[in-house]
């Protein structure tokens, strides 16, 4: 079959043959209908990811997708390795695959569990947002920070959300689909910004998609805005860092403010909430969909265009979802 083959780790897929799967005890072959193309993906196979000593090569990426199985079912899936998603065909388990509702095409599908069920991770285990309180999302433009927005409010009824990003046209459409407020990196002065409406409400939690500088300047912010004397709980998730794997981060900060400073990824979050979080979330998310209450771009590649998908630069908001 032809699919998506990585041999070595920081090599770009090569739209190769790759032998067909077989099945075994707990698992069955599917035909694969659509895969997205996410960081988590990329980042396995580059072999810095913290999770890639777990993959033995050579392999075929595709943490997730959409398969339809042989009785005709379509589902939300992971693989089993060596196979991943971008395939013709794959292996999964017997077991643990969400039906998908025929309102949803695949390709959205396929788009969705992955920043969907990373925002609500954060939102309700990390942030442990509750309703009325106030959240930041910094990188909110992204594909999976514009989810936390829209899920910060329609879903955790947060009173006020404030949201960071370089692209205003996306910052924009935030605030039709839950942003109270928005700032502009590049353009507004960040560290003044937060700093102002920190001390005007505290904010109960920050999501932060952007590490590095940025995050650097917020967290200064918050605590140059309220210090020890105004006591306030500021939950501090880091969730990627699209702007830098690095900071400075001076001791005082910490000690001296209400900030806690966690991580949502694998390994940071307990598998019996991640399992709960799939069970429960990942279904309303699908109908929040097929209702239109909840939205997300994506953009559609033929699975032999691999090479050249892995390698651009994915639009803003956008998610590219590969298709064979």
């Amino acid at each position: 079959m032809k699919a998506a083959v990585v041999r070595s780790f920081g090599q770009v897929p090569a739209y190769a043959d790759f032998p067909d799967p077989q099945a075994g005890e707990g698992t069955v072959t599917a035909t694969v209908e659509a895969s997205a193309l996410t960081n988590l993906t990329k980042g396995l196979v580059s072999g810095k990811h913290y999770a890639s000593g777990e993959l033995t090569l050579p392999a075929i990426p595709g943490f997730d997708g959409v398969a339809r199985l042989q009785d005709g079912r379509r589902v939300y899936t992971g693989a089993v390795a060596p196979y991943g998603m971008m395939a013709e065909r794959t292996l999964i388990s017997a077991h643990g695959a969400v039906e998908l509702p025929a309102a949803v095409d695949s390709v959205t599908a396929a788009a969705v569990p992955n920043p969907g069920i990373s925002a609500w991770t954060a939102l309700e285990h990390a942030a442990a947002l509750r309703p009325g309180q106030r959240v930041l999302v910094l990188g909110a433009t992204g594909v999976t920070g514009s989810m936390a927005v829209q899920l910060a409010k329609s879903v955790f009824g947060a009173g006020r959300v404030v949201v960071a990003g370089r692209d205003t046209a996306r910052l924009d459409w935030l605030r039709t689909v839950g942003a109270d407020e928005a700032i502009a990196l590049g353009e507004d002065d960040l560290g003044a910004r937060v700093s102002a409406l920190h001390a005007e409400q505290p904010f109960d939690a920050v999501l932060d998609y952007l590490w590095g500088q940025p995050a650097e300047t917020v967290l200064s912010a918050l605590a140059a805005s309220h210090p020890a004397a105004h006591y306030h709980a500021t939950r501090f998730i880091q969730i990627g860092s699209m702007a830098g794997l690095t900071l400075t981060l001076p001791a005082g900060i910490l000690r001296g403010t209400g900030i806690v400073l966690s991580g949502v990824g694998i390994g940071s979050v307990p598998p019996e909430v991640l399992m709960r979080v799939r069970t429960e979330a990942l279904p309303r998310l699908f109908d929040m969909v097929a209702a239109g209450t909840l939205e997300l771009r994506t953009a559609t590649r033929p699975l032999a265009e691999v090479a050249q998908a892995w390698t651009a630069a994915e639009p803003s908001g956008t998610r590219v979802v590969l298709v064979p």
